[in-house]
């Protein structure tokens, strides 16, 4: 067989390894549509941000499809905010438009700041129970002991 008769063509196509194009996917289960929706909830602020697809996937976010941001609901006292871009009109529920720049920004600050706070420890010195004079301590058996009532001479 010749080199320049033969289909190289034919070659490339099969040995090049086959890529599935990657989309994400809603993030609830049994859910196959795709994602165009991000969930993140901001616990400092009992509310739950619903916003356009993210860029990237990061942990503690959920990724929703469209009928699964319309109908979510957030959690008993929780707020629900959810953002749109200014060229884009992503608002299921109509809940509370926020503009993605200004809002989002401050929320992602806020997370940040309180990430790199160091927490103060107060250390309380340990307090030992008070034993009322008028128990006198019994018998163990384990973690147990028994606790006997000293009778009050006064009593008779």
């Amino acid at each position: 067989m010749d080199l320049e008769s033969r289909d190289v063509t034919a070659d490339v196509t099969r040995s090049a390894p086959s890529r599935p194009m990657l989309e994400r996917r809603c993030s609830r289960m049994g859910c196959r549509h795709g994602a165009v929706a991000t969930l993140t909830y901001v616990y400092s602020d009992s509310t739950a941000v619903v916003g356009p697809l993210a860029t990237y996937a990061e942990p503690h976010t959920y990724d929703l499809c469209t009928d699964h941001a319309e109908r979510l609901t957030p959690p008993r006292g929780w707020d629900i905010v959810r953002l749109t871009r200014d060229d884009e009109t992503f608002d299921p529920a109509a809940v509370t438009p926020v503009r993605i720049n200004d809002d989002l920004s401050a929320i992602v600050d806020a997370v940040r700041e309180g990430a790199f706070e160091t927490p103060t420890i107060v250390q309380v010195p340990a307090q030992t129970p008070a034993t009322p004079t008028s128990w006198e301590t019994g018998a163990t058996r384990g973690h147990l002991r028994a606790v006997r009532s000293v009778a009050d001479p006064l009593d008779g």
